[in-house]
């Protein structure tokens, strides 16, 4: 098939090099225009616009694909299908009619659950035993198009890194799938019962906040790992909880309890596994209380 290729993040990546490897004809990309970045806030290509470099493939970085140049550009490309995963700009009427079989979205849930930008986030934060990957045909809704296939795999103590890795992989080996024989998928209607919404993160999210339960504070560790990174403030310094496991423990909220960091919660308490200053790299709570002192019954924030 000829295809545009439009994706950003790295979730994005392995499907573009699943459709490259299936012998697929991507003749453009587009993708997010960079961004800053860095201590030198430099212009970063995005993951898939570097990987599209690789590969020698067309970039096109539109700021918008509203206006009637874009669209037209867009259709001239002539297009049998439009793949999208995690693009992250609207595809207005014109884009989504453009190609022959129309646009086609790989998305990171089972959906009707976690319609929207941030759906794995979500997904760990809210709890839920298992999430997936849904291949749909593309509409002006906010991922309201029929299902082509879907793929479910639990969450368990998956990081938010980590399961968009596998989420990743898992999409782009049903995307080929779906496209080798699409008879054979039938685009069946979203439930109407079950629908959740995955509103983008924000930074603020990421403050661990020890007066929730040590269960709702897990979540947040793992939701965030590696990145932005869970984060509490001492002593003028910000400290990034990248892995901690439950313990039963009771304490006032955000007091270390002991010399293995320790943190209570307003249920249960929260041991640190990988600790990490601003500025520096990650590390183990030993290593952290080598360097600086946070003795029991220091009170975190």
């Amino acid at each position: 098939m000829r295809i545009i290729f439009m994706g950003t993040p790295d979730f994005a990546v392995p499907s573009l090099d699943a459709l490259v490897a299936a012998g697929h004809d991507v003749c453009a990309v587009y993708s997010q225009p960079p961004r800053p970045a860095g201590r030198g806030k430099s212009l970063t290509p995005s993951p898939v616009h570097r990987r599209a470099d690789e590969l020698g493939i067309a970039v096109r970085t539109p700021v918008s694909l509203r206006d009637a140049e874009a669209q037209d550009e867009f259709a001239a490309l002539n297009a049998d299908v439009a793949i999208v995963a995690a693009y992250g700009l609207i595809l207005p009427r014109p884009i989504l009619d453009a190609p022959r079989l129309g646009c086609i979205n790989v998305h990171a849930s089972v959906l009707p659950r976690w319609r929207g930008a941030a759906p794995v986030q979500r997904a760990i934060l809210a709890g839920d035993a298992e999430t997936g990957v849904t291949i749909m045909r593309m509409g002006t809704g906010l991922d309201t198009g029929p299902m082509l296939a879907v793929v479910k795999t639990p969450v368990d103590g998956k990081t938010g890194g980590g399961l968009t890795t596998e989420l990743a992989r898992i999409g782009a080996d049903l995307l080929v799938q779906v496209l080798r024989d699409l008879n054979a998928h039938p685009p069946i209607e979203q439930p109407a019962d079950g629908v959740t919404y995955a509103s983008k993160t924000d930074k603020a999210e990421s403050r661990l906040d020890f007066t929730r339960t040590a269960i709702e504070v897990e979540r947040q560790v793992r939701a965030f790992a590696p990145a932005p990174g869970a984060f509490f403030e001492h002593g003028g310094e910000r400290f990034r909880i990248l892995a901690a496991d439950l313990i039963e423990a009771q304490g006032a909220p955000g007091t270390v309890l002991d010399d293995a960091l320790t943190i209570a919660c307003a249920n249960g308490a929260l041991r640190v596994r990988t600790i990490q200053r601003a500025g520096k790299s990650a590390m183990t709570p030993a290593e952290l209380l080598r360097g600086f002192a946070l003795p029991a019954g220091t009170i975190l924030a």
